[in-house]
């Protein structure tokens, strides 16, 4: 097994939307993947990708270069006809080609199942947001290793307005809850496999905190919050309990628990990628 891992980290997000999060003090997609790569495999190396603003992967690389590939969120509809929707796909299917272990959250998910050919379509119950609410294992999800260390009931960080509706040939579905069918697949295509998630396993506090005011234009028209002021202040408590994540009143009031303030239980589905996928892969290469 070669001794430093290289990664690529593919950040859909275009360069207008990055900067929204830089007005809104909130950290790019590709940088949260990034430090929870470091964090589970301080060695790794990794490069990014932003397919929305470059046409192709740096040094034009397919996936058979990279240990893993790694989808993060994004804004944009997987089931738009764009160019830089399908050069995602594509490489998406080429990475189930060559065999390379993928792992996504959000649009990462979408695009595990659309790339494989699954569908997703807008979901009818509109945006969730903040907080995935009674996230539960399915029986399958239960006795994968994907989501090995995880409560039969849990609760995750999230934002989206799309959903899978149609699970692909060789999808699994690990776990689901009422808003959103599906919140947790294996695939496997061809020679590769992608686990991915809906919710968002390296979002903390602070970072959806500052989500709700890059997106308060949004929160406020879809009935969020009736006003800016009620924005601003269910943000300050989501901080507040960043800073003092003991606090019993905030954490009550809020419905958030270790299932999300635990970085290890949060991000279990990433440690086990990497222990159970990604490092069994590269050792057989």
């Amino acid at each position: 097994m070669p001794t430093k891992l290289k990664f690529l980290i593919v950040d859909g997000y275009a360069k207008a939307s990055r900067d929204e999060f830089d007005v809104a003090g909130m950290k790019h997609a590709w940088r949260l993947y990034a430090e929870m790569l470091k964090r589970h495999l301080p060695e790794a190396e990794y490069e990014v990708w932003f397919p929305s603003d470059i046409a192709t992967p740096p040094d034009d690389l397919g996936p058979e270069h990279y240990a893993g590939v790694l989808w993060t969120g994004c804004n944009l509809t997987i089931y738009h006809d764009e160019d830089r929707v399908q050069r995602q796909i594509e490489y998406a299917k080429k990475s189930y080609e060559a065999g390379t272990p993928a792992f996504g959250t959000c649009w990462g998910l979408q695009m595990a199942a659309a790339a494989a050919g699954g569908t997703v379509e807008a979901n009818p119950r509109g945006r969730e947001m903040g907080i995935a609410r009674k996230i539960h294992l399915t029986e399958a999800g239960q006795n994968h290793p994907f989501l090995a260390g995880k409560p039969l009931v849990y609760t995750g960080f999230i934002s989206h307005v799309d959903q899978v509706t149609k699970l692909p040939p060789g999808g699994t579905l690990l776990a689901s809850n009422e808003f959103t069918h599906v919140q947790a697949i294996a695939v496997t295509q061809g020679k590769g496999t992608f686990w991915a998630t809906q919710y968002h396993p390296e979002y903390d506090l602070h970072e959806v905190a500052r989500l709700f005011i890059a997106r308060e234009p949004k929160l406020l028209r879809e009935g969020f919050f009736e006003s800016h002021e009620a924005l601003v202040e269910h943000v300050n408590k989501f901080e507040t309990l960043s800073e003092a994540p003991k606090r019993k009143d905030l954490r009550w009031q809020l419905d958030i628990d270790d299932d999300v303030l635990d970085e290890d239980l949060r991000q279990a589905e990433f440690h086990n990628w990497i222990q159970k996928l990604v490092l069994p892969h590269a050792a057989k290469g």
